[in-house]
């Protein structure tokens, strides 16, 4: 069953904390979890932020148990199940319903070219396998395929099919996008290119997913409702402090590069550690120390507010 739509919603794909030798530090999701729930904020695990594509299936699944053993009575929680291996998502997908999880996120596989009617049929298979909904996810910066909007819009008529969460760098297909979708009640569209959050959210889209959310959640949330109460112009005052943010951390940087960047912020705030999992790798001590410091000076030139929790 699809839900009706709601407020907008702040959905952050959440890092992979790691312990150095690399396992799971479950002590960080916990603070990770407490931070992002008491901002309004929700978590999406196992995403492209999340070095999901790195990650072993054991892995993923004690990250997801220890999620839901984080995620507060009655709060969403958003799993990610993309795998080159569709048994392997199916799987796992239903695993996470097993675990209370009602709507999880799939890429397209990554290795092969696919065409439209491969596209297609991938995600109805998928669709009709699971037990949770499932939101397409749109990222061509790693799959190297955009899904074609057409494509999207006769997905979006299956009742197993609620959201489409979207990457792609585009402003004409977002304002496509959400001329297909905005009034939609049984189909959400999420914006994933932070950079066009406060445009989306205030021409109908149902909420954002940004990265630098991990360690600014109340930016975006304030987002939200300014767009849900047509206030333009906070809304675009807060999408000024997400980009100078974002661009703390991803400017002159890889993909890869920048989710390190990202965890360097956030141990700034005790929430993690950076370490990476490979072929992700730290860079050097002294870039470090730069972003760090940048932090700190665009904090207060701005007053930027982080919210955080007393024990974090």
């Amino acid at each position: 069953m699809k839900e009706i739509k709601t407020r907008k919603e702040t959905i952050v794909p959440v890092v992979a904390p790691l312990k150095q030798d690399l396992s799971l530090d479950e002590d960080a999701v916990s603070r990770i979890f407490s931070y992002l729930y008491a901002n309004g904020a929700t978590p999406f695990i196992l995403g492209t932020t999340g070095e999901s594509a790195s990650l072993s299936n054991t892995f993923k699944e004690e990250y997801l148990r220890s999620a839901v053993v984080n995620r507060p009575e009655g709060e969403k929680l958003y799993v990610g199940i993309s795998s080159n291996i569709l048994e392997d998502s199916i799987s796992f997908a239903n695993l996470a319903f097993e675990l209370g999880v009602s709507e999880v996120a799939a890429t397209l596989p990554t290795y092969y070219k696919l065409s439209d009617v491969q596209i297609e049929k991938y995600y109805l298979d998928l669709a009709e396998a699971i037990e949770p909904n499932l939101i397409a996810y749109n990222i061509p910066a790693t799959t190297h395929m955009s899904i074609p909007l057409n494509l999207l819009e006769r997905l979006s008529h299956h009742p197993k099919i609620v959201a489409v969460k979207d990457s792609e760098r585009n402003m004409e297909r977002i304002d496509q996008s959400l001329d297909l979708w905005r009034d939609r009640t049984d189909f959400k569209h999420y914006m994933g290119w932070a950079g066009a959050s406060a445009h989306s959210l205030i021409n109908g889209s149902d909420g954002v997913v940004p990265s630098s959310a991990n360690f600014a959640p109340a930016i975006y949330r304030d987002m939200c409702r300014a767009a849900e109460q047509g206030d333009l112009e906070s809304a675009y005052a807060l999408q000024k402090q997400s980009d100078d943010l974002g661009a703390l951390y991803q400017s002159n940087k890889s993909l890869g590069e920048s989710l390190w960047a990202l965890k360097v912020l956030m141990k700034q705030l005790g929430l993690c550690e950076s370490f990476m999992m490979p072929p992700l790798y730290t860079l050097s001590e002294q870039e470090e120390t730069h972003i760090v410091e940048a932090f700190q000076a665009l904090i207060t030139k701005d007053n930027i507010k982080l919210n955080l929790i007393s024990h974090v």
